[in-house]
């Protein structure tokens, strides 16, 4: 049985939610035994529109895609990144309103300045405390359940320090932020300190392939007393290789060499439906006889 994420966050364990970027990668991740899926900007404007997350994705593109990939995911539940709500605590709230009716169970927030950047990117500025709570605060008061969750993030560690990454995250919790997302912790101290400070909220740790937080295992995570670990890029880095061998194989004009790893023709129909919306089909032709 399929639970939800207001179910999962009740429960005891980690939550490991890998990162998707469209709806096929939603659905195969799901299919993988994914209880969660983690919506990745940094994907989404990748694979959208071949460009690098600056924020250049807008709300409406962005609630559209969540649209896409909650439904592909469903019924396992859909974290969503919001960016940093599109623009002011109006623009955060109905974001919120729209990703909700989209389909996700959680939107992400996040106090940088637009244009905004990838959290292990270089040069990232944030906006103030007042200001970024004040967003948390209007897309707490924008959702019309209180299953649907709400995760504030800062960036504040590598603008700032380390302790106004903290009093930040203090400022969202009083704002009605049900997940922390402190991003970029340096090393193991600073991921303890986090999980110290805040005992009893849900802590979410963003591992990310070269990036500044220590690759550790969501199970090392957990120790530290994680309760959400996401792989956001992981999936994406990975077929982003693939890609290049392939093109570059297939410009040699020869097709795929006998033995290259792939799924089968009828594999990939198998993975996206197709038997059973034929057989959906069948059953409406039948209906009409």
């Amino acid at each position: 049985m399929t639970k939800s994420l207001a179910q999962l966050l009740a429960e005891s364990g980690i939550i490991v939610a890998p990162g998707a970027y469209d709806a096929l990668s939603a659905k195969i991740a799901v299919q993988a035994g994914a209880k969660a899926v983690y919506m990745t900007g940094f994907g989404v404007a990748g694979s959208t529109l071949g460009l690098p997350d600056i924020g250049l994705m807008s709300a409406t593109e962005m609630a559209d895609r969540v649209r896409a990939i909650a439904d592909a995911a469903a019924p396992a539940p859909l974290i969503a990144d919001g960016d940093n709500g599109h623009g002011g605590p109006l623009n955060a709230a109905r974001l919120t309103r729209l990703y909700e009716a989209a389909g996700a169970q959680c939107i992400q927030i996040e106090d940088q300045v637009f244009p905004k950047r990838c959290g292990h990117m270089e040069g990232k500025e944030v906006v103030s405390l007042e200001e970024a709570a004040q967003k948390i605060r209007a897309a707490a008061q924008a959702r019309s359940s209180g299953d649907f969750k709400i995760m504030a993030r800062t960036d504040a560690r590598a603008t700032h320090d380390l302790d106004e990454a903290l009093r930040r995250g203090e400022a969202f919790v009083k704002a009605g932020a049900d997940i922390l997302f402190i991003e970029a912790p340096r090393d193991i101290a600073e991921l303890e300190k986090v999980a110290a400070t805040f005992r009893g909220v849900p802590l979410l740790a963003n591992i990310v392939e070269d990036g500044k937080t220590p690759y550790l295992s969501a199970k090392a995570l957990e120790e530290l007393g994680y309760k959400i670990a996401i792989f956001p890029v992981a999936a994406l880095l990975a077929v982003t290789k693939r890609l290049e061998e392939i093109y570059a194989v297939l410009l040699k004009g020869e097709g795929l060499p006998v033995g290259t790893s792939r799924v089968t023709f009828q594999r990939y129909n198998e993975i996206v439906g197709l038997p059973e919306l034929l057989a959906s089909a069948a059953k409406l032709e039948d209906g009409t006889k």
